[in-house]
């Protein structure tokens, strides 16, 4: 992470104490040059939603951005090997996968839920899109709260968890069971807020 254009850049403009140090080096995950591709998956997102509001409909118009995204996937584990798969750089070949896998998932779920009219599956996934934005924020703060409030003054309430409950199920998996106990949590708010009928708009 310390050798690529984006670390250099962002050394060069903001120094190297104002950057990002959780994983014992300093480099930015948000740093200028790595916002341009996050840039081009919000507008990736965007593109899709709208051929999904135009041809999302039509069997056609679904093969294509199947299509689409098999292609992208493609190109992006071409591009790995000279342009690695980096979540936290976010190069270029990472967007390409993410639209691409995006894009395949998409059109499944759209096969399924609107050609095939089975949806009794989906009503614990339809809790987060009744307050997606409420429901990001309560994430955010959760995950900003576990690291602020602490055991004994001492360890943060998230590390704590982890050792005391989450690691005794192995680093990875415990990993895993916590990110899904967060995510029940922060669902259990919106599932609170759909029983009430509240739902926040922007």
């Amino acid at each position: 992470m310390l050798s690529n254009a984006g670390t250099k850049l962002d050394t060069w403009l903001f120094g190297t104490s104002h950057m990002y140090h959780g994983e014992g080096v300093a480099f930015e995950p948000e740093g200028a040059l790595s916002t341009l591709p996050a840039i081009a998956n919000v507008v990736f997102g965007y593109a899709a939603g709208k051929w999904v509001q135009q041809k999302g409909k039509e069997y056609e118009g679904l093969a294509k951005m199947l299509l689409a995204g098999c292609l992208l996937i493609f190109i992006a584990l071409c591009w790995n090997n000279f342009f690695p798969i980096n979540k936290k750089l976010w190069t270029g070949s990472f967007v390409f996968l993410t639209v691409g896998i995006d894009c395949v998932i998409l059109s499944a779920l759209i096969y399924i839920i609107e050609f095939k009219k089975k949806t009794g599956w989906t009503s614990f996934f339809e809790v987060f899109g009744r307050n997606p934005l409420f429901i990001y924020l309560v994430s955010e703060l959760g995950a900003t709260l576990l690291w602020f409030f602490s055991i004994n003054g001492e360890t943060p309430v998230h590390r704590w968890l982890f050792q005391n409950i989450f690691s005794h199920a192995g680093t990875y998996l415990g990993s895993f069971l916590f990110a899904i106990s967060f995510m029940m949590l922060c669902w259990l708010v919106g599932f609170i807020l759909d029983r009430r009928k509240i739902y926040v708009r922007v």
